[in-house]
């Protein structure tokens, strides 16, 4: 990850994953929190996935982004769907709406970090330079530096 851009949203990511799994464990203890898990079992599972899709994206691997990106779109996106419908019809409650907000960084975040792998050139490329790989890769080149070196050996 070369660029701070890439770094901030993996680190985002990371966060998010950090404040689901608080919101599983809160759930799972019975312990008042504001946010609670739209499906326990999926988030649970959804958590073990990020996890290694969280490796996946550090390594600027772009299957391990869309796993994560189709994986949060789906279970947010669904969330987020029946959140702004709810709002649109004035149906909506004062959790609707910081549902909608954990809903829309549930998306966001993973498709910021599709973007990012997709669109940075620099983030993972071929460790091959062709401006200087000429050099360090030849061998005839190399062959003659020696045997020049070795001709001028100066003796006192």
């Amino acid at each position: 990850m070369t660029s701070m851009f890439s770094l901030l949203i993996t680190m985002f990511g990371g966060m998010f994953w950090l404040l689901r799994v608080a919101v599983a464990i809160t759930y799972s203890m019975s312990i008042d929190f504001p946010i609670t898990p739209l499906n326990f079992t999926t988030e649970i599972i959804l958590l073990f996935v990020t996890l290694i899709c969280m490796v996946f994206i550090v390594k600027r691997n772009i299957i391990g982004a869309l796993v994560y990106f189709v994986g949060y779109g789906l279970y947010f996106g669904t969330d987020l769907y029946n959140n702004v419908t709810n709002i649109i019809n004035g149906q909506a409650i004062v959790t609707d709406y910081l549902s909608l907000f954990i809903s829309f960084l549930g998306v966001l975040i993973p498709f910021l970090i599709v973007m990012d792998i997709f669109l940075n050139k620099e983030g993972k490329g071929s460790t091959k330079d062709k401006k200087t790989d000429w050099f360090y890769t030849n061998e005839e080149y190399t062959r003659k530096l020696d045997d020049r070196a070795d001709k001028n050996q100066y003796k006192f």
